[in-house]
């Protein structure tokens, strides 16, 4: 089993496994590692330990060195410049006309590159935006583009629940939503309730799936019939998954009107439907 150092670089929540080798290391310390996009400075969240090896994506790269004073200088100073890179590399964008919106600008760690993240509906021909950058920056220009999730994460913003968005704070990888966990967790399929700030469905639909999909297999259908332990029938008009209870509406036998009640899901009975089967009258059971 490989032994690893668990680095984590600014933005991201997610922590990436670098070949620990024979350097001593602080929780926490600088470290300058290289990755896909060129060497780069990033922090030493998790100590050295063994995982398995199936744990392991792609190839595992060595860390370069334990960051210096220097290197920690260089790497504050290189942040330092971002703002003034972002000012510039828009001011080129837009006098470009090109179709796109920048969302970042970063340099590598030994400042031989600028990588600039952008956004856009389509392909956009940027070859000569290259030469312009390069022209202003003097370094080898790299143009990433990104999709509205990555924007997200990567910019950060405070979700509707008042939190920052779970994707640049806590999501290790983009979780797999889906239309039906908003039915499945009743919610109104309005995008403004259920999307995010990158406009797509969010993130956190899929925390509290699995606890929908299990009690709704238990629940009776919206609209259907129901019989009280009363024995009296009504039309279900509501369910409330986390309370485990089924509003009903029960019609008076003496005239035409009708009443609410709010029951618990183990005091009612229910037709449901078994694999296709012909439909058999059931007690729901609730643990």
């Amino acid at each position: 089993m490989p032994k690893v150092v668990g680095i984590r670089f600014k933005k991201t929540p997610k922590i990436y496994y670098f070949e620990a080798g024979d350097h001593d290391y602080i929780e926490g310390c600088g470290v300058i590692v290289e990755t896909a996009r060129g060497v780069e400075y990033g922090n030493a969240v998790i100590m050295p330990m063994d995982v398995e090896d199936d744990k392991i994506v792609g190839t595992l790269k060595p860390i370069i060195r334990i960051a210096t004073d220097k290197d920690k200088e260089n790497h504050e100073a290189l942040e330092a410049k971002r703002a003034e890179t972002m000012k510039l590399a828009s001011e080129k964008i837009i006098a470009s006309g090109l179709p796109m919106k920048l969302v970042d600008a970063k340099y590598t760690f030994d400042g031989a590159k600028l990588i600039v993240y952008f956004t856009a509906e389509g392909r956009v021909d940027f070859r000569e935006l290259v030469r312009e950058l390069a022209s202003v920056f003097h370094v080898r220009i790299e143009l990433r583009q990104i999709g509205s999730r990555d924007e997200c994460k990567m910019v950060g913003g405070m979700g509707p629940c008042g939190r920052p968005c779970c994707c640049s704070a806590y999501n290790l990888e983009y979780s797999h939503v889906s239309i039906k966990m908003a039915k499945n967790q009743g919610l109104a399929l309005n995008p403004g309730k259920i999307n995010g700030l990158c406009g797509n469905l969010m993130c956190c639909l899929d925390y509290e799936n699995e606890y929908y999909s299990e009690v709704n297999k238990m629940m009776p259908k919206m609209g259907s019939e129901v019989q009280l332990s009363d024995g009296s029938k009504g039309i279900v008009s509501a369910l409330n998954q986390l309370k485990k209870t089924v509003t009903v509406k029960v019609l008076s036998s003496k005239d035409d009107s009708f009443s609410f009640s709010e029951v618990p899901l183990d005091s009612i009975k229910f037709k449901t439907k078994n694999s296709g089967v012909e439909d058999e009258e059931s007690e729901a059971q609730v643990e």
